[in-house]
């Protein structure tokens, strides 16, 4: 069961809309490769502002995604692509409908 989850908030820098875009579509294919996580989303908020939302069965699988590679590159990507630090929130999952 889905019990947990993080979001994340991300603010870009003028200009840097189209490189955020592009950063999410690369994680995309690295969330694929997580088994611990189940569940990743890649919003866009605004016109400057992105998100992510990803869900996880147990706090090791947050963990592990949380000290994985998507985790490394968006904090490597951190001051050149975000006008601010990513906003990082711990989630907990009330409910959930998922028809795949």
């Amino acid at each position: 069961m889905i019990k947990l989850a993080l979001f994340v908030r991300l603010e870009a820098k003028p200009g840097k809309e189209a490189d955020i875009e592009a950063f999410l579509n690369t994680g995309l294919g690295l969330a694929q490769q997580e088994e611990a996580t189940p569940i990743w989303f890649a919003l866009r908020l605004g016109p400057s502002t992105f998100g992510v939302f990803d869900a996880f069965h147990d706090e090791a699988g947050r963990k592990a995604h949380l000290n994985g590679p998507i985790a490394q590159a968006l904090m490597a990507q951190a001051s050149t692509l975000f006008s601010q630090p990513p906003s990082i929130e711990h989630v907990d999952v009330l409910g959930l409908k998922n028809v795949a």
